[in-house]
């Protein structure tokens, strides 16, 4: 846990499901802006310890398993979402947390009929055209995937972005909610954790995967310009998180 100074300890809450799908970025921001956090372990167990009203704000990390599969912790975990966006806690989902969120809202998540994997150029929607989540983006810009499951839009949400091989990358729900596919959290050390520990789920072959070889070319550059990305997603998060609760 991080020391505090604008937050009292602990109110930003970030949930993780195994140790390889870590905040990376984030921790880095949340670290440089004095706000403290406290990572869970859902599939743990750890849930089960959180106070759901304390938080001022959660982040849902990625995993490698499905929100479809059999696992009582993922319901546990679906419901703690549901509260909070009842209660306009801002949400910040990314890749299995993104459909985790989708989830909650009551939309589907489905196996794509290929492994979305690399650094994949997305477009933004026309609906999302005047989302405050997108000011600090242009029109076209590369976020890191890695996902076999794509989620179908929530009703009452804003789809906000897509690539060529997934369709629905991003979508807002009301003004505290981001739910991602991709992984804007990704770190130099992350990228190349993933492709040596996970190498043989690689398929360049795939028109939606790329290979090492083109993953790791130009990575500090690569991930500097994700990092953009990310933070301004972060930044957003948080200032919705610091703002005054309305008494009415």
């Amino acid at each position: 846990m991080g020391n505090c100074e604008r937050f009292s300890q602990a109110d930003v809450l970030i949930l993780t499901h195994v140790p390889y799908c870590s905040p990376g970025h984030l921790e880095t921001v949340l670290c440089r802006e004095g706000v403290s956090f406290r990572e869970v372990r859902v599939d743990l167990g750890e849930l089960a310890q959180v106070d759901l009203c304390q938080p001022k704000a959660v982040a849902i990390m990625g995993g490698p398993m499905s929100v479809n599969d059999p696992l009582p912790w993922l319901a546990d975990e679906v419901e703690a979402i549901r509260f909070w966006i009842a209660q306009g806690t801002p949400l910040i989902g990314h890749c299995l947390g993104g459909q985790l969120i989708a989830r909650a809202l009551g939309a589907t998540v489905q196996r794509m009929p290929h492994t979305e994997i690399g650094w994949q150029k997305v477009t933004r929607h026309d609906e999302g055209e005047d989302s405050p989540w997108l000011a600090h983006l242009g029109e076209e810009f590369v976020v890191y995937q890695w996902h076999s499951d794509t989620f179908a839009i929530p009703h009452g949400a804003v789809p906000l972005m897509g690539s060529a091989h997934c369709a629905n990358q991003a979508f807002a729900y009301g003004e505290h909610v981001l739910a991602l596919q991709g992984h804007p959290e990704m770190t130099e050390a992350l990228v190349r954790r993933w492709t040596t520990s996970w190498a043989e789920l690689i398929d360049p072959s795939q028109p939606s995967q790329q290979s090492i070889e083109r993953q790791l070319m130009g990575l500090s550059e690569k991930v500097a310009a994700l990092h953009h990305v990310a933070e301004g997603f972060y930044q957003r998060w948080l200032t919705l998180a610091l703002a005054p609760k309305s008494l009415t």
